[in-house]
């Protein structure tokens, strides 16, 4: 199953960019309500984006983002037909990535 959904459309020269990540990101500091041991940190770090190649957007993030994050940019230069690609890496060096059509 793949972790990420993307949705990039084009309108007047700027490409709005959707972004849905399926993603536990834990904090490391929930406990396990049966055990009451804490759930270890487990959390996205850095996500990316790039067209052509070239990144047009980057993310560094903590614990503190909610679980399955959405993520909605804008960027200058994409063509309806062009690709985007998103990709991300968690605290424990496990990571994704998918492209997208410019719609």
């Amino acid at each position: 199953m793949a972790s990420i959904k993307i949705r990039a459309k084009a309108k007047d020269g700027v490409t709005t960019v959707k972004t849905l990540i399926s993603h536990p990101m834990e904090t490391g500091l929930r406990k396990d309500s049966k055990t009451g041991k804490k759930i270890p940190a487990h959390h996205v770090t850095e996500v990316t984006a790039e067209h052509k190649g070239k990144q047009v957007m980057n993310a560094n993030w903590s614990g503190g983002i909610s679980k399955n994050p959405y993520l909605s940019f804008k960027f200058k230069g994409a063509a309806k037909g062009d690709t985007v690609k998103i990709s991300w890496v968690d605290n424990m060096g496990k990571g994704d990535s998918a492209e997208a059509p410019v719609k």
